[in-house]
């Protein structure tokens, strides 16, 4: 137990390489198989991905956090977990993950989720709301999608149907980062991003259409510590979202990542993960450095 976050930098490096993992653990929930990396022990934090995106864009917050129990599930429809034709809402991923952690002994943990990945901590906020001791929100908003943003998530489903993921994630790709991204970045995203299955894609699309409003559940967490964050070259998420999230959530931190899109611990992961030790560590100092895992 280091006390501090002075290895975050260093496990990085070793990071860097963001690939899927092909032996990822597997397990069955609500029907479906979900693959999931767990590493370590100690509290526990769940990473929760965003659309078209898998566990491997935690690749460097999983390596930098090693007093945590890390848990990066494939959600369904993503990754290399199960993508059946149905069942796809706010709901059903919060329960699946509810699930997960049942499987896996794990009573309570700290939420960390990005854009489509906040939504559905929302939604796991609203369901399992008494097994989160602390949530960290990336480049996500809380309201739900208007009239114009429904219509173009439709546009987007008949897209996928007719011409497939790749061309989605041509399109989305360059979107989702900053002008700043590096090549090896933009390429590594859209492999991610091409391995989403159909049936993902398309689920994905109608949950986020679908979702509700999460706006009246912030002033109900002043009891959950909360960090926000956004990239700085955010073009997906208005900054003014997420100010607004930190206005309502008492006691939220509200952090802007430099050289960050709107996959900001992708983009600038060191950044990222020592704005998340930073957090984890004022969280539960007591708990940490006495080794006891009271979000077990």
């Amino acid at each position: 137990m280091t006390g501090s976050c002075s290895g975050v930098a260093g496990a990085q490096e070793r990071a860097r390489d963001a690939r899927p993992t092909p032996d990822l653990q597997h397990v069955e929930v609500n029907g479906v198989h979900l693959a999931y990396d767990d590493f370590g022990e100690g509290p526990a934090i769940l990473f929760i991905h965003g659309f078209m995106l898998d566990h491997t864009v935690w690749r460097s917050q999983v390596a930098g956090l090693e007093d945590w129990r890390r848990i990066a599930p494939d959600l369904r429809g993503h990754g290399l977990s199960e993508a059946p034709e149905h069942d796809y809402s706010m709901a059903t991923y919060a329960d699946d993950l509810a699930a997960l952690l049942d499987a896996l002994g794990v009573r309570r943990t700290v939420l960390c989720g990005l854009s489509m990945g906040g939504y559905i901590a929302f939604e796991f906020l609203r369901r399992h709301g008494q097994r989160v001791a602390g949530l960290a929100i990336m480049d996500a908003r809380a309201e739900p999608d208007s009239a114009e943003r429904q219509a173009r998530r439709n546009v987007m489903i008949a897209r996928a149907l007719d011409s497939g993921t790749k061309a989605l994630a041509d399109e989305l790709a360059p979107k989702f980062l900053a002008e700043s991204a590096p090549d090896e970045t933009r390429k590594q995203l859209r492999e991610m991003m091409e391995r989403t299955p159909i049936n993902g894609v398309v689920g994905a699309l109608e949950a986020m259409r679908d979702r509700p409003d999460s706006a009246p559940l912030l002033r109900t967490l002043a009891s959950v510590p909360t960090l926000l964050i956004i990239g700085e070259c955010d073009a997906r998420t208005p900054r003014a979202s997420m100010q607004a999230m930190a206005d309502q959530i008492p006691g939220a931190r509200f952090d802007i990542v430099p050289d960050a899109g709107h996959i900001s611990p992708f983009e600038n992961p060191v950044a990222v993960t020592f704005r998340l030790c930073e957090f984890l560590y004022e969280l539960l100092p007591g708990r940490l450095l006495s080794g006891r895992r009271g979000l077990r």
